[in-house]
């Protein structure tokens, strides 16, 4: 097998089941040595199991391509850790990063738990930090020794993270901080030849399949738009030689479509020159809002 990640030795947490299956098959198909990280949990975090991680290895291994399995949970520390000395035992090497598990626990934000929230922001926050913090340091290492290195970090925000989602206060607040740590280590890594990017895709997982039911049934025919490997061609491109000059973009992907997402920026500005006085900063916001474009709306709103 080869194509565009030929010999390149990739990273792909999450990769069990729905959009991470799909990266992990397409970075063997084109020609990338995968590690498919995944604890096997059901839909919202419970239990623990091998054999989605496995199912995938061997997917990838009767396609032709290169796999091993790994079961660590990506959001504890030793386990972010062994993860990528697995890929440094079993290859020598690490190029690609995909950090890609999570789970939802949905609810309105009156009636979320403490834990909901705390199990939520872990897996997906600590969950993309910690994989990133090892490789993060890994790849210095190399480009202390070795010069720069040629390596690429992919994490996975959500439309949910860029403009709100009703009922997922807890998924939106880490997807959003995904974002904002993606532009961080963009801005941190490059020193070392690190690439770091993150997509917002929209497909039928596991994740959304009860929430968005009506808009992402299959098809009887013709192209599903919903289908998770439509997301896996921009990950794969990603992660290869040929995206060095991208770095610190967050790109949505959806169906057939590919979109970058312009995030917060320097808006209008009121400069009085001297502290202002409360009765006098209502006038001000009202200029501002006018010069402004309306934000999106958040999703359900």
């Amino acid at each position: 097998m080869s194509g565009i990640c030929d010999g390149r030795v990739v990273i792909v947490t999450g990769a069990g089941r729905g959009i991470g299956r799909e990266h992990a098959l397409e970075f063997a198909k084109q020609g990338a040595k995968v590690v498919v990280n995944d604890l096997g949990t059901g839909p919202g975090g419970d239990g623990r199991s091998g054999g989605p991680a496995l199912e995938v290895v061997e997917e990838i291994r009767d396609l032709g391509g290169r796999a091993v399995a790994n079961s660590d949970d990506v959001a504890d520390w030793e386990g972010a850790e062994r993860l990528v000395k697995v890929a440094l035992s079993a290859y020598g090497r690490l190029d690609v990063l995909v950090n890609n598990a999570g789970f939802v626990r949905d609810r309105m934000l009156v009636s979320m738990t403490e834990q909901e929230w705390d199990e939520v922001i872990r897996v997906h926050l600590k969950g993309h930090f910690l994989p990133l913090r090892h490789a993060g340091a890994h790849w210095r290492e190399r480009a202390k020794a070795d010069g720069p290195v040629d390596a690429r970090v992919i994490n996975t925000s959500s439309g949910a993270g860029l403009l709100g989602s009703v009922g997922q206060g807890n998924y939106a607040a880490a997807k959003a901080g995904i974002a904002a740590l993606t532009q961080v280590a963009a801005a941190e890594l490059g020193r070392y030849g690190v690439t770091v990017n993150a997509i917002a895709p929209a497909a039928r997982t596991r994740m959304t399949e009860e929430v968005f039911a009506a808009t992402m049934a299959r098809p009887e025919g013709g192209f599903d738009a919903m289908d998770p490997a439509n997301v896996a061609p921009l990950v794969a491109w990603l992660g290869s030689a040929a995206s060095a000059h991208v770095t610190g973009r967050v790109f949505e992907v959806e169906g057939g479509a590919v979109s970058l997402a312009d995030g917060w920026r320097h808006g209008p500005r009121v400069d009085r020159g001297a502290r202002w006085e409360p009765t006098e900063i209502g006038a001000a916001v009202a200029k501002l809002l006018s010069e402004a474009a309306e934000p999106e709306p958040v999703y359900g709103a």
